[in-house]
């Protein structure tokens, strides 16, 4: 069954084409947006409009979803290292663009298709789209993911991350400085009620907790070491818009599309540097790390050398 659902357009998108709007919004593709457009599904202020057709912030968008059909793992090979590999788990450094499993409306890459196409055999329990998945990152962050080769190592990922045992630290360029220099968030994360694309800080949503530290300022920005005590969807990205200084990069929660357009960023620039947890099979600690990929240590080193603002 197909579902009309709304959207505003965020500043971000401004002067965007409808159907790359529509893409960025759906998480389709943009081929697939512009089909629907073309199909007239797709309304701007109430009106059809054409894929060429420029938004403008604050329109509101109605687009008709056709009806969802079943996520199924296909291979999507791609260029993923593999830092560690055991019989219970592959840990892996995924890049930007890459979904951690299928879901409905997106068909771009995901880890899950890149281990099949990788000759990678996973655990089978889990949902039918993310057998072996114990934790995600959105698309656009990088940086470390664990997944479950043996259903031992399934059951007890799961029960760390729900415990919290898991440290899962991430560094983030901010705009701004914010103030404290350390500093602990604890706002409850649920969907937009405003904007059902995104999520926010709303009251009676579910507990969620950030922990930052500064560890570098720069003109008109901060790095911040970020460590997770929960795990919402978008938690970083909301939490730092919530204290208004959101990720650079990340026009959705109010970024500069100045700034990344300058920096030639086209991602939030949020990386998941370090995980630690106590390895299933052997039950001792393990700790893994990953470097800044090149787009963001571009983007850092440019803003190292100012003159931006």
């Amino acid at each position: 069954m197909s579902e009309q659902r709304t959207y505003f357009v965020p500043d971000g998108l401004a002067g965007e084409r409808v159907d790359v709007g529509v893409a960025r919004l759906t998480g389709l593709s943009r081929s697939k947006a512009g089909e629907l457009v073309d199909a007239d599904a797709v309304t701007v202020e109430g009106s059809i409009v054409v894929r060429s057709r420029r938004l403008m912030a604050g329109e509101r968008l109605d687009v008709i979803l056709p009806a969802p059909q079943a996520a199924e793992p296909v291979e999507t090979p791609i260029d993923m290292d593999i830092v560690h590999e055991d019989s219970d788990i592959i840990v892996v450094d995924k890049p930007a663009g890459v979904a951690a499993h299928p879901s409905v409306g997106w068909e771009g890459p995901n880890v899950v298709g890149a281990l099949r196409a990788a000759g990678v055999t996973i655990t089978s329990h889990g949902p039918a789209e993310r057998k072996g998945i114990v934790h995600r990152l959105d698309v656009g962050t990088s940086g470390l993911m664990a997944v479950a080769k043996s259903e031992r190592a399934y059951t007890a990922l799961k029960r760390a991350f729900k415990e919290r045992t898991v440290e899962k630290i991430y560094h983030c360029l901010v705009q701004g400085h914010p103030f404290p220099q350390v500093g602990t968030i604890d706002a409850p994360i649920a969907r937009d009620h405003r904007h059902s694309w995104k999520m926010g800080v709303v009251a009676g949503g579910r507990p969620a907790i950030t922990h930052y530290t500064t560890i570098e300022t720069l003109g008109g920005a901060a790095l911040l070491e970020i460590d997770l005590e929960t795990g919402r969807t978008h938690q970083i990205r909301v939490h730092m818009a919530a204290i208004h200084h959101p990720a650079v990069g990340d026009p959705l929660y109010g970024s500069d599309p100045t700034l990344s357009e300058k920096l030639g960023l086209d991602r939030q620039w949020l990386h998941a540097c370090t995980l630690s947890f106590n390895h299933p099979g052997t039950g001792r600690p393990v700790t893994f790390e990953s470097d800044y990929p090149e787009d963001l240590q571009r983007a850092l080193d440019r803003m190292r050398e100012g003159d931006l603002w």
